[in-house]
Formats: C-alpha cells, sequence, structure tokens
C-alpha cells in the first residue's frame, strides 16, 4: 500500500477512536454511548461483558437513561457496575429496568469536562502529527534509495501535509461541537 493511503488509513482510525473517546464524556444531555462501553461482571462474577452486550440503553427524555436488561438476572450486576463506574451516577432500580437520571452539569463539572476532551484532542493530534512524521521519513528513505525524484518528492510530503492540515481542522471542529454539547443546559 502507499504512503499516501496508509497515512490516510490511520489517520481516519485515529478520528474515529477519538470520536468513540468523546461520546463517553458527559453532556448536559443522556447519551447512550455515555455507558455502554461500561464493564459488568455478571453471573457470579464470572463473565465480564459491555453494558450494551447485557441490555438495551435508551433514552427518556434530555436527562434519563433507561437501562432494559436482556437477563433480568443481571439487574443487580448491572446496578453494581454504574455504582463503581467514575460517572458518579446513581442508579434506580424500577423492577427489571434501571434508571439513570443525570443530574445537571455544574460549571465547574463543564470546565473540568471541557479540560478532559483538550486532552483527548490534544493526544489525538500528537498520534496524528506522528503518523505524519513516520510518512515523510518513508518518503525521505525512498528518496535517498533513489526510488523517488526530487519532484515526487517535494510532490507526496505536499499531499502528507495538505492531508495533515485537513485533519487538524477536522479536529478542530469535534472539538468546538464537543465543547459546545458541554456547554449547553
Amino acid at each position: 500500500m502507499d504512503i499516501i493511503s496508509q497515512f490516510k488509513l490511520d489517520s481516519q482510525k485515529v478520528i474515529e477512536t477519538l470520536k468513540e473517546d468523546l461520546k463517553t464524556i458527559r453532556t448536559g444531555r443522556a447519551n447512550p454511548a455515555l455507558v455502554e462501553n461500561l464493564i459488568v461482571e455478571t453471573y457470579g462474577g464470572s463473565t465480564k461483558l459491555r453494558l450494551m452486550e447485557l441490555a438495551t440503553i435508551t433514552t427518556d427524555g434530555p436527562t434519563v437513561l433507561v437501562i432494559a436488561p436482556y437477563d433480568p438476572s443481571t439487574v443487580s450486576d448491572i446496578e453494581k457496575a454504574i455504582l463503581k463506574s467514575p460517572l458518579g451516577l446513581s442508579p434506580s432500580v424500577q423492577g427489571t429496568k434501571i434508571l439513570l437520571r443525570l443530574p445537571p452539569l455544574s460549571s465547574e463539572q463543564r470546565e473540568k469536562y471541557i479540560k478532559l476532551v483538550g486532552e483527548k484532542i490534544e493526544e489525538k493530534r500528537n498520534h496524528i502529527r506522528n503518523l505524519r512524521d513516520e510518512a515523510r521519513k518513508m518518503i525521505k528513505n525512498l528518496f535517498e534509495k533513489k526510488e523517488l525524484t526530487e519532484d515526487e518528492k517535494y510532490q507526496l510530503e505536499k499531499e502528507i501535509d495538505e492531508i495533515n492540515s485537513h485533519l487538524m481542522e477536522e479536529i478542530k471542529v469535534i472539538k468546538e461541537k464537543k465543547e459546545i454539547e458541554i456547554r449547553e443546559i
């Protein structure tokens, strides 16, 4: 596979990972992605499954998540997993369903989440920069082995830099969108 295609592919994976990571950061609204990857120890601790594998997760209005386990015997295990999670949420069991009411975020919490978004964004930006640097090294090596002409080297580097600029712009848009979601009341 050529250098440009590989760079695009690897970078897209980084962007997708970033989007998934950001889904787990709380905003003012209920979003199933907040809890769907929570690990639940169930069936006497013999099995570890993600919450989305054990239940359907839906929203009931802007601040309530409804978790309906496929197997009612897992309700208490799911409740324990939520209580142990860093989300700081109190589940309320109603029969075979679990309700999660998301309290409004304080301005302090909002700022903390915005800072966390910034850290995740910076981590992914660095990852993409590293991918770009690797691609440039590969181009330089090909040029030194005389497998590329000076013009081809220049053209490939220019293309890598343009793709990189687009990726950084895309990340900036993702960041701004997430910050708006967090600030929204």
